[in-house]
């Protein structure tokens, strides 16, 4: 493994676990009263994710340069280990919602204190920020795992939806990159297709499942939704993203080999 894909590997792994994260922004939300203040306060990890995200496949990229200018054959196991690391950051992400949505409702109570990213983001750097996170570092409760049922109204539509939109959006850049191998005077074009490929997954996030969240969200902010039932939601959520990454794994080549075939119609 080469410094460039161990990099890789590093900055698949925040991106997705800020992915994961985001689920509990709507729990701290609902908690604190303050939805939009929540998301504006986790905006300063999307750009971190956002800033990963533009180093990952320029780093890829250039490797498969490399591999393709001196005739070495494609080595798949880099990019099982790139979608690997997806998978465990999702896990590991799940696991830490219950610390971070708590970590988070301080932060939230403190902006509207200071009034400020900058103080905030100090604060917990301060000897009494460290100690209140250290108090809140909590595993998650058996009680969201055992209690689990699939009920007569278990959202199927969007959980299937959402296996699919994380599938699409792992591999969409990595199987653009590795047509690349199976074309490489059409390794150009296929990158491009990458941006096509991660906008329909785009589309499906924004058409059926964020909508649902949101929707459920308000409902607990009324009254109308209990919150252990937008708890055990959001449960199923990161488990359809975990499916969603493993499902990645089997997508990955015939991905690649019809990204390879579009590159050369096109």
């Amino acid at each position: 493994m080469t410094t460039q894909i161990a990099f890789v590997l590093i900055l698949t792994f925040l991106i997705n676990l800020i992915t994961t994260l985001s689920y509990s922004v709507r729990i701290v939300g609902i908690r604190t009263g303050r939805i939009a203040v929540s998301f504006a306060l986790f905006n300063i990890l999307v750009l971190i994710s956002r800033t990963a995200n533009g180093f990952q496949a320029p780093l890829l990229a250039s490797t498969i340069e490399k591999n393709i200018n001196s005739g070495q054959d494609a080595n798949l196991l880099d990019f099982r280990l790139i979608i690997l690391s997806c998978t465990v950051a999702t896990i590991i992400g799940g696991l830490l919602i219950p610390t971070f949505q708590r970590i988070l409702s301080i932060a939230v109570e403190k902006f509207s204190i200071y009034k400020s990213v900058p103080k905030v983001l100090f604060h917990g750097f301060t000897k009494t920020g460290i100690t209140s996170i250290k108090e809140n570092l909590v595993m998650p409760s058996s009680k969201n795992i055992v209690n689990l049922e699939i009920t007569a109204d278990f959202p199927w539509k969007v959980f299937f939806m959402n296996v699919i939109a994380v599938a699409i959006i792992t591999i969409g850049v990595l199987s653009a990159l590795y047509a690349g191998y199976f074309n490489p005077e059409f390794r150009t074009t296929a990158s491009s297709l990458s941006a096509i490929i991660n906008g329909f997954a785009t589309i499906l996030m924004f058409v059926f499942i964020d909508p649902f969240l949101s929707v459920m969200t308000d409902d607990v902010v009324l009254g109308k939704t209990k919150e252990n039932l937008f708890r055990k939601y959001i449960v199923y959520m990161v488990f359809a993203r975990v499916i969603g990454t493993v499902l990645a794994q089997l997508m990955l080549i015939p991905a690649a080999k019809l990204i390879s075939i579009i590159a050369r119609l096109i």
